[in-house]
């Protein structure tokens, strides 16, 4: 026998909005949170404060795990809403049976919520940058999506040296690309303009084409020779960050890479899709310089007030127990970079993911790098080992409008390759009251 939950209005929702006891929870899908607005509402976004719960988790055995990741305790009032009130009423029900008591549901959230301009919504600032797979679907069946204006796009498969990534399934049409053909392994950084030029006019990509770039969570090890052949979930956004820098001027991420393509029962393609070169790829590389620091100015941002360089890579590398990479021997971190922890080490982002792979919510990420002093007024450079990580972390933040972000695309491994640098190892003082 299903629960009577009590129906709040949206006077009543309004008068508990700035409440810290009443947690408000969105379980639409994340990119509608996100600001992608699909049951026709006049404003995207979400109710301001609401917490991110997706219906589609319900389906996780550690649901509740999430949910107390979220710091959503059974001593608070839960309000749930969405746009289907019998998975709002499940929903409901699924906190009651984990010890909530005190939950009620709320039906208006289209209907009069998001269309009342004087009711607070936020969304991300980008959200357009970070599409659906139901977004991309619908552009490779030839319909416009929402925030598509352009005639020409390109799929793009990423992978670091294993096209098996590709060919054992990949969204219909995409081409595959290696990350290599837009980093050099001798350094990791991006590689030169001329040489970018080269491989996006060999991809047929030009600054006009509409790119989507996504890779595939393939469980990276570090035992394995080249771990990050299966970390082609972290590869594409550094692909993406590249393309940005070097002048594509609409370049989209499919959140959740393509476990998102899966998740929604889409089909899976395994023809070797073949690239067809343009000549021009009609820009002058780099188009945006800015968004890439290299030594020289990194060293100029420790030592200025204004600046920061930020550290996102695992506690065992930035306490130097670890260098996290095969092929890097020096272990440390560069003294007076702020740590913006990725997660358990060099191939995985769990603390910039969800479980089901797409992009953690906003609000939470940018919650945990102001606590670390890492905030939108200052230049920030994002950096890692070798780019992929710091990438990521760059996005986000440029996904939330921050207005000066940069990648240190050099990183530890080029830092650490000068001895004339300087390094640290342990718990800096400042944290280990923290740890």
């Amino acid at each position: 026998m299903s629960h009577k939950f009590q129906e709040i209005t949206t006077t009543s929702l309004l008068k508990k909005n700035d409440s810290q006891i009443v947690k408000i929870i969105d379980i639409r899908p994340v990119d509608v949170y996100n600001g992608w607005p699909i049951q026709n509402e006049s404003r995207g976004g979400h109710i301001k404060g609401a917490i991110s719960l997706p219906f589609k988790w319900t389906n996780y055995m550690d649901w509740i795990e999430i949910v107390r990741f979220k710091n959503l305790l059974p001593e608070n009032e839960i309000v749930i809403y969405g746009y289907d009130s019998e998975e709002i009423q499940k929903v409901a029900e699924r906190f009651i049976k984990s010890g909530y008591q005190k939950v009620s549901v709320y039906y208006h959230f289209v209907d009069e919520w998001a269309s009342n301009p004087n009711l607070s919504m936020q969304n991300l600032e980008r959200f357009k940058n970070l599409v659906s797979a139901n977004w991309v679907k619908q552009l490779i069946s030839g319909e416009k999506p929402g925030h598509y204006y352009n005639h020409k796009f390109m799929v793009v498969h990423s992978h670091y040296r294993y096209r098996d990534a590709y060919l054992t399934g990949h969204i219909p049409g995409a081409i595959d690309m290696d990350t290599l053909a837009l980093e050099a392994p001798e350094t990791w950084n991006r590689r030169t303009p001329e040489e970018l030029k080269k491989a996006f006019e060999e991809h047929g990509i030009t600054s006009d084409t509409t790119v989507i770039m996504y890779g595939k969570f393939m469980f990276p090890d570090n035992a394995d020779e080249f771990p990050g052949s299966a970390a082609g979930d972290i590869g594409a956004i550094r692909c993406a960050f590249i393309m940005m820098y070097a002048g594509v001027k609409d370049v989209r991420v499919l959140n959740g890479g393509f476990q998102s393509w899966i998740d929604e029962g889409f089909e899976v393609s395994y023809t070797d899709e073949q690239k067809k070169p343009v000549a021009e790829f009609g820009t002058a590389i780099p188009a945006h310089p800015e968004l890439v620091v290299d030594t020289p100015e990194a060293k100029e941002m420790l030592a200025s007030p204004k600046s920061e360089l930020v550290c996102v890579r695992s506690w065992p590398e930035y306490i130097g127990q670890v260098s996290g990479y095969n092929y890097i021997e020096p272990k440390g971190r560069i003294p007076g970079a702020i740590f913006a922890d990725c997660g358990s080490d060099a191939y995985h982002m769990e603390n910039y993911r969800n479980f089901d792979h797409t992009t953690r919510e906003y609000h939470e990420i940018e919650k945990i790098w102001r606590s670390n002093g890492i905030s939108p007024d200052k230049h920030l450079a994002f950096y890692c080992g070798t780019g992929w990580r710091g990438s990521e972390a760059w996005f986000n933040a440029w996904l939330m409008g921050w207005p000066k972000v940069s990648v240190y695309d050099g990183g530890w491994f080029e830092w650490s390759a000068d001895p004339e640098n300087p390094f640290e190892t342990g718990v800096p003082e400042h944290l280990s009251a923290m740890r």
